[in-house]
């Protein structure tokens, strides 16, 4: 697989019985498809990973390998206690139909150096599958040194790191010292788009669950050199991103995802959805940021799909308006009839021709 682009690390959708939710999970994966993400990766730390069963997580990604129907690869994600279990989930995510495997060290023991690399190093040897290691020191208190992947590298298919050190100028050490062998995944939302322009191939992305069209834009904008528009998105979209560096990332995400009908507010205990105060807090975040940037929620867009009956929001522009005219035509008119300015620079957006036809057409 190529590790490349946006990769939602998706939430796990429950419903008032704490069963799994798979209608609701599919209709939030099929709105990161249509969005033009490059990966799922599912059971992460934000899709509940220590709430689930084995059994849910196979049938979470037999769903999702049926349901993406080969138009991006889906990534399974190992946090084990053990090497035997993690060898076991490799197993079963192989059996299953994914196509990689995002790793983390061993939970609860912090293993020291050569245990770490052993417990990576077996998992790779029992799969096929490509391995992308999990770095997030801050988080879990081990850190894969340069030194360990020089060692780790020698396991053709580890291929891959999701560099959440929090220290942006890992990412040209890591280039420095092994170029393209290693992908580079930036896995902290609020320092994603500094990443990728010191290098990093990708981002794992969290608000990217309830807002995949703009996270999409912004590493497509930069990896076609439109920094200045990069940058003008990703301004505007940091409160939000700083919703994912919070002990109550699940609860903040799954809050933004259910207030664009794309989600529910249903976690497993012992989480709880938030409430009172601390809900208000989210919430306020969430309608600031659409207030301070003037902007009018368009139905059609990413950002205001179905949040229209959820929020109160007042402004004068459309943003993202244009994003899937093959599917909402009238959204570009829509645009025009606000006397909105059509973002020229977010077109790319719209890979095949036909669409910039319809786009000429509604413009016409």
């Amino acid at each position: 697989m190529e590790w490349k682009g946006v990769m939602p690390a998706i939430t796990t959708k429950f419903n008032k019985n704490n069963q799994l939710d798979l209608d609701l999970f599919n209709k939030n994966l099929g709105f990161q498809i249509d969005s033009g993400v490059n990966a799922i990766v599912l059971a992460g730390s934000l899709g509940e990973a220590s709430t689930l069963s084995q059994d849910e997580k196979n049938i979470l990604t037999q769903n999702t390998v049926n349901y993406v129907k080969g138009k991006v690869p889906v990534v399974v994600n190992i946090a084990e206690q053990s090497t035997f279990d993690a060898i076991k989930c490799a197993e079963d995510a192989e059996k299953y139909g994914a196509k990689g495997l995002m790793v983390l060290p061993p939970m609860r023991y912090k293993s020291g150096r050569n245990e770490t690399i052993d417990y990576f190093n077996s998992i790779a040897k029992s799969t096929s599958l490509e391995i992308m290691i999990y770095n997030n020191p801050v988080d879990y208190g081990i850190e894969v040194t340069l030194d360990m992947f020089e060692d780790l590298l020698k396991c053709d298919n580890i291929k891959a790191v999701k560099e959440s050190t929090r220290d942006i100028s890992n990412v040209t050490r890591l280039r420095n010292s092994f170029g393209s062998r290693l992908k580079i995944m930036t896995g902290v939302d609020t320092i994603a788009l500094e990443s990728l322009l010191m290098g990093a191939d990708g981002w794992i992305a969290g608000l990217v669950c309830a807002f995949p069209m703009e996270t999409v834009a912004i590493y497509k904008l930069q990896e076609k050199g439109n920094i200045k528009a990069a940058i003008e998105i990703y301004r505007w979209f940091l409160p939000l991103l700083e919703l994912d560096i919070n002990p109550k990332l699940v609860q903040n995400i799954k809050l933004a995802e259910s207030l664009l009908d794309i989600g529910s507010e249903n976690v497993r205990l012992p989480r709880k959805p938030l409430s009172g105060l601390e809900r208000e807090e989210v919430l306020n975040i969430i309608k600031t940021v659409y207030e301070k940037f003037n902007i009018t929620l368009d139905p059609h867009s990413a950002i205001g799909y179905g949040a229209f009956d959820k929020v109160n929001l007042k402004g004068n522009n459309v943003v993202l308006a244009t994003a899937h005219p093959c599917k909402f035509p009238n959204a570009i008119e829509k645009a025009i009839n606000l006397k909105a300015e059509l973002p020229e620079e977010l077109l790319f957006i719209l890979d095949e021709k036909e669409n910039y036809d319809i786009i000429d057409n509604d413009l016409n």
